[in-house]
């Protein structure tokens, strides 16, 4: 049987002041009538059946989660008790699903990208499937055709064609300086690393236990007792002590065959307020502006961001981001953009959890 996980647990807080705590920025409706995670289910369908459809999340989202995604069966909502990065949340939903289909097939996907257009997504993740079932010891991660040499993303090396569509991993690249990134796409033989992936059930816990074997141990302890011990204080202690570490560098970089399937789509990483803004056509004068009422003179590359009728209006001022939150407002310089994790300690530190 073929499985689709959703993560969705990540806070956002580049994203602040617009993600918080209690609405992360997979629930930010920005994009139109629906949510990044509404949208990350919908290009699910038609490939998943709904209760083949897996989401991790904070447990304290579940409720959230569960009100945008009426459609899936809650026992297939997985809370984690805090966040130990994606490594543990893959591994704890490859062990849950184990008991479930042992044999079967599982993707991984994000709450937090735009893909377009839907049927070469479609496509794309069809032969990743079809190619982690044929070769069921490998994993499958998903390859962005890359249209710029974006400095901010991490890259594959394309090696020899193995199968329909589907190729050997030569190398992970870290994000490269731009001249290094330019020499990348014009090879045409790298991807973006687009955190996408399939692989067998089996294929994914058997590297995680060569490669994090504490970890596993402790994830196979708890998906022996879910969702019993879900809300205990037991699972709390546990995954709280487990090792954080990304798929990326605890498995995939070291697994012993990785494929890799090309997918020729737009896409976007929304990470930053930068790439919220590639969302968007911006004016003559390169000012992006998402909001229902905003409003720029006399000035250029400004970002002006709100979910409210509240009016942004900015004069005679260039190259800033500007955001209206229901209590909050960010300006800063779009060359700043970077620092704004450094702005959330030091916004914890004088007012504590009330702008969370």
């Amino acid at each position: 049987m073929r499985h689709a996980l959703i993560m969705a647990g990540g806070s956002g807080t580049r994203l602040w002041p617009l993600s918080r705590k209690q609405r992360p920025k997979q629930l930010l409706k920005l994009f139109g009538a629906q949510s990044l995670l509404q949208q990350a289910r919908q290009r699910l369908g038609g490939i998943f059946a709904p209760e083949n459809i897996w989401v991790i999340t904070s447990a304290a989202y579940l409720d959230l989660v569960a009100e945008e995604l009426p459609d899936i069966p809650r026992e297939n909502l997985i809370g984690e008790s805090t966040g130990r990065d994606t490594a543990n949340a893959v591994g704890l939903a490859a062990a849950i699903l184990a008991r479930r289909d042992a044999d079967g097939v599982m993707s991984v996907f994000t709450a937090d990208h735009i893909i377009s257009p839907q049927d070469e997504f479609a496509e794309a993740i069809e032969i990743g499937l079809a190619a982690a079932e044929q070769f069921p010891e490998s994993l499958v991660t998903f390859g962005i055709v890359p249209d710029s040499p974006h400095t901010g993303y991490g890259y594959i090396q394309r090696g020899d064609p193995v199968g329909e569509g589907a190729y050997k991993v030569a190398a992970f690249k870290e994000k490269p300086d731009e001249q290094t990134a330019r020499e990348y796409v014009q090879t045409g033989d790298y991807f973006w690393n687009s955190g996408m992936f399939a692989w067998k059930i089996s294929a994914i816990r058997a590297e995680l236990a060569l490669h994090l074997p504490n970890n596993t141990k402790a994830l196979s302890a708890i998906a022996d007792q879910w969702p019993e011990i879900a809300e205990t204080a037991e699972f709390a202690t546990i995954f709280s002590n487990l090792k954080p570490i990304s798929i990326d560098y605890g498995v995939m970089e070291s697994a012993h065959e990785v494929l890799t399937v090309e997918m020729d789509c737009r896409w976007l990483d929304l990470g930053s307020w930068s790439s919220i803004a590639g969302t968007r056509r911006p004016d003559a004068d390169g000012n992006t502006h998402i909001a229902p009422q905003s409003l720029t003179v006399d000035g250029r590359n400004n970002l002006l961001v709100s979910e409210s009728e509240h009016l942004i209006a900015v004069m005679g001022v260039d190259d800033l981001i500007v955001v209206h939150g229901e209590d909050a407002t960010l300006i800063c310089r779009r060359e700043h953009e970077q620092k704004i994790k450094e702005l959330t300690v030091l916004r914890r530190e004088k007012f504590g959890e009330r702008f969370e």
